[in-house]
C-alpha cells in the first residue's frame, strides 16, 4: 500500500483537509492541504468548507478548530500531542489569578487550552498581538497569558504594564546564548532571528524578532544568505523550500545530542498516524458546548482585529 496515495483517496472521498503547523515534520508539512502558523491555522480552521479537518498540531490548536468549526469532525494523529506552554497554564489556578485582578481584562495566547480562552476577553497570536493590545484603550489594565517571554516583549514594545502569567515554551526556553554567540563566530555573516517565545538575552542578541510566519517572510525578503534561527527546527523545511541558496542553521540549546530544538509534542505526529486516523476517524476532539460558547468569543475577537 502507498501511504500516499491512501491519505488522498480517503480526504478526496471523505471532503476531509490536513492542516500542518510549521513545526510539523517535513514529510507531513508536505502532504498537508495548508502549511501555516497559529494564526493562519485559525483563519483556516474557520474559512474550510471540508467535513473533517485532520489537524497535525497540538491539542489546543485542533481544540481552536473544533471551536471555531463545531459542525466539523477534527481529528489529531496522535491524541497525546500536547503542549507544554498551554501546559503551564492550568484552569483552576488561572481563574484564582484572575480573581486578584477584577479590573483586568484577559488578553491570552492561542496557546491555552479551550478553558483558558473562556476565561479571555481576546486572544491573539505572536503574529498579531501587538495589534491586539494596541486595539485596547491604553488606560484599561490587562493580564497577559500564559507565556512570560512573550508578555515582557510586548510590555517592552508597547510600553504597557501587563500583569503577566508565569508560563513558558520548553523550546523557546532551552536556547543557550552561549552556545548561539559560538556559532555566530563560525558563521559571522549570519543574521540571528528569534521568536518573542525566547528569553530576553536572545532576543536582544537578535537581528530580528518575530513570529513563525514573520520568520519566514524576513528570510525571504532579506538579502543576507546566512540565518541562525532560535524557534522551533520545523520551520527551516520551509525557509529551505523558499530559499535553497541560502543557509539555514537551528539555534543551539542549553543541552542537545541533535544540536537542534524540537518540540516532542509536535513531533509525536507521523504520515502513516495521519493515515490512521483519517481512515478510521479516530481521535476525534471536542469541546464542551457550554466552554465552546465562550472561548468561542475571544477568538472571533482576534480574527477581527488582525483583519
Amino acid at each position: 500500500m502507498d501511504i500516499i496515495t491512501e491519505i488522498n483517496r480517503l480526504r478526496k472521498e471523505k471532503n476531509a483537509v490536513i492542516l500542518a503547523h510549521y513545526y510539523q515534520v517535513p514529510e507531513i508539512q508536505d502532504i498537508a492541504d495548508f502549511v501555516g502558523d497559529s494564526l493562519d491555522l485559525s483563519r483556516k480552521s474557520a474559512d474550510t468548507d471540508a467535513d473533517i479537518i485532520v489537524f497535525a498540531g497540538v491539542n489546543f490548536m485542533a481544540e481552536t478548530a473544533k471551536i471555531l468549526s463545531p459542525e466539523k469532525k477534527v481529528l489529531i494523529p496522535d491524541r497525546n500531542a500536547g503542549c507544554s506552554l498551554a501546559d503551564s497554564c492550568p484552569p483552576e489556578e488561572f481563574r484564582k489569578f484572575r480573581e486578584k485582578y477584577p479590573d483586568h481584562i484577559v488578553v491570552s495566547y492561542v496557546n491555552t487550552t479551550a478553558e483558558i480562552k473562556a476565561m479571555t476577553d481576546i486572544c491573539c497570536t505572536s503574529t498579531n498581538a501587538v495589534q491586539v493590545i494596541e486595539s485596547i484603550p491604553r488606560e484599561q489594565k490587562i493580564i497577559f497569558a500564559p507565556d512570560r517571554n512573550l508578555g515582557d516583549y510586548l510590555n517592552r514594545l508597547t510600553g504597557r504594564n501587563m500583569v503577566v502569567w508565569d508560563g513558558a515554551c520548553h523550546v523557546h526556553e532551552e536556547f543557550s546564548l552561549e552556545r548561539i554567540l559560538k556559532l555566530r563566530e563560525e558563521y559571522p555573516d549570519a543574521k540571528l532571528i528569534a521568536h518573542p517565545e525566547c528569553q530576553k538575552p536572545i532576543l536582544i542578541a537578535s537581528d530580528f524578532i518575530g513570529s513563525t510566519s514573520a520568520l519566514l517572510k524576513f528570510t525571504d525578503s532579506d538579502p543576507s544568505k546566512e540565518y541562525i534561527v532560535a524557534t522551533e527546527s520545523g520551520i527551516l523545511h520551509q525557509m529551505k523550500k523558499h530559499n535553497p541558496g541560502k543557509l539555514f542553521l537551528p539555534a543551539p540549546p542549553i543541552d542537545s545530542t541533535c544540536g537542534c530544538s524540537d518540540c516532542f509534542f509536535m513531533k509525536m505526529h507521523t504520515v502513516k498516524k495521519i493515515y490512521h486516523s483519517l481512515n478510521e476517524e479516530i481521535f476525534e476532539i471536542d469541546v464542551d458546548p457550554s466552554i465552546r460558547e465562550r472561548a468561542v468569543i475571544p477568538i472571533k475577537r482576534m480574527l477581527e482585529v488582525s483583519g
